[in-house]
C-alpha cells in the first residue's frame, strides 16, 4: 500500500529518469480529488489518446470533454518522448475495472482476465496518456516507446515497484482496446530493462 508521491517528487522521478518534461499551467493542483480520494495507488495504467497533434493532444488530456472532465491522465507522452505534465492527482483515465486485476498488480503476479468493472481504477493508478490514433496503424516511435517505458520505470522506481505494476488499460477494463500498436508483455520487458 503505498500514498502517491508528492507533486514535486513525481516531477523530479521523471526527470531523474531522463525524461524531458513540459509543465502545463495548474498541473500540480488540477485534479478530480473532489469525487473522492486518490490513493493508495498500487500502479502505472498506459492509455492511447485517439488523437493527432500534440498540442491538440495535451488541451484534451488536461481539460477533457463535456461528459468526462480533465484531467484524463497525469502525463501526456508525445510522439517526440516529451512528457507534458498535466494533472496531479485523481485523473479520469482508468474508469472502473476488475478488482482480481487490481489484487495481482498488488501481488505483482501474472494478471487474470479482466471480467468485470466494479472497482475505482482513478484512485489506485498513475495514468499516463500517450499520443496515437491507436488504429493499429499509427507508428509509435522508438523515442516514444523509450518514453513510456522510463515514465512507468520513474514511478516503479520512486515506488519500489517492479515492471508488474504497471498495465494497459485494456487489461484493467472489459471493452478497452488501449494501448494499440504494441503489445503490454513486450512494454513491461522494457521497463524491466529500464529498472536494471
Amino acid at each position: 500500500m503505498a500514498s502517491p508521491m508528492s507533486a514535486n517528487r513525481f516531477l523530479a522521478a521523471l526527470r531523474e529518469e531522463g525524461l524531458a518534461v513540459v509543465q502545463v499551467g495548474d498541473w500540480s493542483t488540477h485534479n478530480r480529488n473532489h469525487k473522492g480520494p486518490w490513493g493508495p495507488v498500487h500502479g502505472v495504467m498506459i492509455h492511447h489518446t485517439v488523437t493527432r497533434g500534440t498540442a491538440r493532444t495535451v488541451q484534451i488530456c488536461r481539460d477533457g470533454y463535456e461528459s468526462l472532465p480533465g484531467p484524463l491522465c497525469h502525463g501526456v507522452i508525445a510522439k517526440d518522448g516529451t512528457v507534458h505534465l498535466v494533472g496531479y492527482g485523481r485523473a479520469n483515465h482508468a474508469g472502473l475495472g476488475d478488482d482480481e486485476v487490481l489484487r495481482a498488480v498488488i501481488a505483482e503476479r501474472r494478471l487474470p482476465p479482466d471480467d468485470e468493472a466494479t472497482t475505482d481504477g482513478n484512485r489506485h493508478f498513475y495514468g499516463f496518456e500517450c499520443e496515437n490514433l491507436g488504429d493499429g496503424q499509427d507508428p509509435w516511435p522508438k523515442v516514444q516507446l523509450e518514453a513510456i517505458a522510463k515514465a512507468a520505470a520513474a514511478v516503479c522506481r520512486a515506488h519500489g515497484w517492479t515492471h508488474r505494476s504497471v498495465i494497459g488499460h485494456k487489461e484493467w477494463q472489459p471493452g478497452k482496446v488501449d494501448p494499440r500498436g504494441f503489445t503490454m508483455a513486450s512494454m513491461r520487458e522494457r521497463i524491466a530493462e529500464q529498472l536494471r
